[in-house]
């Protein structure tokens, strides 16, 4: 498989590729670190990640830009996964991980196999919007404890902000070089972040920030050891210099049944991320994307990084703008972040005994900033009720119930919200006016005795049932009321026909044939004619009261109000006519205006 989709690879997108995997790699480093610490495990595991999962769905994967690896989303559901393990065998915590990495391997190459990968799009942006606004919060809460130089209250089966609260009232005194340090992170940050975007400078801000940071950290003596071994401020501590090796994790058949929900919840999110950054950058380069194959890379990377110690992964909004940014042009791109972040590993590991916890404390106090979409917070509460009530309970449920748990609360919600919209069906009474123009009844018109025409627009499906038994009463009664003899019903717009409502159309049918009223079927599409003839209406329905929708210049329900009128002939007058006197002749040219 070449990796740039084709075998004409040459010099130029090497070049490209190369120099937007390098840019990648200087982000990669301190976001590695500080998306484990966010997960609340070992750095390394963030840093093999960023080998390991970047490289094999890279070389997968559909998309030339899309950046697979640590995410602050996915590492926030993993430290709320792990959580039911005491927190302080550590040892437990990475098995835990790295079984939970293959659990979702599993679960997105199931959903690849099964050509599922569409499923994402039924996930509302409100859903995501809440999920990222209470992730944002709970990435802030996290990592006040470092910001302040305070060690965590608590323990991971109490509720973050009850651990948050025993963390500040009653933890340790807070440290003032600490929080000097996670200051100066988030004001250089900003600083520097405007000046990339002013001078468009290479984005290597973050990467900036740590080295300027612990530097001067190093420089006044906080980060290095006093003559007792401890330092000023707590520090990340030396990483071993080596790369990922395989390691089958441990199985406790106890941690499968506790990790499956957070495994299903991470496929998803995982995909969903992915998936929304390369279509996003695919509408500028205009690339075509394999869903389901970029799905399948998903999951074979985190499937082989549980094998390899990582952390699990996903697309990376800020590294895949970046590289493509840089100007990569193809997926090697990624190749080359991979192997620039192992080189890295292997050169500067040692120097990680000096980078306080603080300043990543501080990168990742800005990243919360920057997940807190304002702007589109305030767009999605001021379009609708609906979206600014998902929005705001899945952003609740993340911080109340558990952020594994809040986009499928978000989801099932707006399910449940949807199905009675969907269920509405409207519909609206037409008339032929003396013009020969068929419109909306205003309250003015006289009622007519001799054709009715209504139409009907919704799903029409088992959850509108309930309304489309009323709207049939309703027309049984003005039919009986009004004298009604030809009963025109316009489906052009009803959608997605089951057999409840094929059934409650047949016996309303039958009993209108029963009262002596004949109803016209008008503007049938092709699933509505094949649902009514695989329950054999044909059998006792006329075919000349079906008007199939077939030609767009001349329309069903035209052909339906004309045979009307043409089947009444001269019956159509005084006080069984239609308050107009309408003939055959006044109807042979009809239009709408509706």
């Amino acid at each position: 498989m070449a990796l740039a989709g084709s075998f004409d690879y040459d010099w130029n997108q090497g070049r490209r590729d190369l120099l937007a995997g390098l840019t990648v790699a200087a982000i990669s480093l301190p976001q590695g670190m500080a998306y484990a610490l966010i997960a609340g495990v070992d750095p390394r595991f963030g840093l093999y990640s960023a080998v390991i999962v970047t490289l094999v769905a890279s070389l997968l994967g559909s998309s030339s830009h899309l950046i697979n690896g640590p995410t602050s989303a996915i590492s926030l559901v993993v430290f709320s996964a792990l959580a039911f393990i005491d927190p302080n065998a550590s040892s437990d915590i990475y098995e835990a991980m790295f079984l939970l990495g293959v659990m979702v391997g599993i679960v997105q190459i199931g959903i690849a196999v099964f050509k599922l990968g569409d499923l994402t799009r039924y996930i509302s942006e409100s859903v995501i919007l809440g999920f990222m606004a209470g992730a944002a919060v709970l990435l802030a809460i996290g990592q006040l404890g470092n910001a302040i130089g305070v060690r965590e209250k608590g323990t991971g089966h109490q509720h973050v902000l009850y651990r948050l609260w025993l963390t500040l009232v009653h933890g340790d005194p807070v440290n003032p070089k600490a929080v000097a340090i996670s200051v100066a992170s988030v004001v250089l940050a900003v600083l520097l972040r405007r000046a990339v975007r002013r001078y468009r400078l290479p984005q290597l801000d973050m990467f900036v920030v740590l080295l300027l940071v612990a530097a001067a950290a190093y420089a006044a003596g906080w980060s290095r050891p006093a003559a007792g071994g401890a330092t000023a401020v707590a520090v990340i501590g030396a990483l071993k210099a080596g790369l990922p090796s395989p390691h089958i994790p441990e199985i406790h058949w106890s941690w499968i049944g506790q990790l499956s929900s957070s495994a299903v919840a991470i496929a998803f999110l995982g995909l969903l991320e992915a998936l929304s950054i390369a279509k996003s950058i695919a509408h500028h380069t205009r690339q075509p994307l394999d869903y389901n194959r970029q799905c399948l890379a998903e999951g074979v990377a985190n499937l082989v990084g549980g094998f390899f110690r990582c952390l699990p992964g996903s697309g990376s909004l800020s590294r895949s703008a970046i590289n493509y940014q840089a100007g990569a042009a193809t997926r090697f791109s990624g190749v080359a972040t991979s192997i620039a972040v192992a080189l890295a590993i292997l050169a500067l590991a040692p120097l990680t005994r000096y980078i306080p916890k603080a300043a990543l404390a501080g990168l990742l106090l800005v990243t919360a900033m920057r997940l807190l979409d304002v702007e589109r917070i305030r767009y999605t509460l001021r379009a609708s009720k609906y979206d600014a009530g998902l929005t705001i309970i899945t952003a609740l449920a993340a911080l109340l119930i558990g952020v594994e748990f809040s986009i499928l609360i978000g989801v099932v919600l707006s399910i449940l919200l949807f199905v009675p919209r969907a269920a509405r069906l409207k519909v609206n009474e037409l008339v032929v006016s003396p013009e020969g123009v068929v419109r909306e009844r205003l309250p003015s018109d006289p009622f007519g005795a001799a054709v009715a025409v209504w139409d009907f627009e919704g799903e029409f499906f088992f959850g509108a049932a309930p309304e489309l038994d009323r709207h049939f009463a309703m027309l049984r009664r003005r039919a009986h009321e009004h004298q009604v003899r030809y009963l025109v019903l316009r489906l052009k717009r009803v959608r997605n026909p089951d057999v409840v409502c094929i059934e409650r159309l047949e016996h309303f049918l039958k009993e209108a044939q029963r009262d002596g009223l004949s109803v016209l079927l008008a503007g049938l599409r092709a699933d509505f004619l094949v649902a009514i003839d695989n329950v054999r209406f044909a059998a006792w329905y006329p075919d000349a009261n079906v008007f199939p929708e077939a030609d767009e210049d001349y329309s069903a329900t035209l052909r339906a109000v004309r045979y009307a009128y043409a089947e009444l002939g001269e019956a159509n007058t005084g006080e069984h006519g239609d308050g107009w006197g309408l003939s055959a002749q006044h109807t042979e040219k009809l239009y709408y205006l509706v």
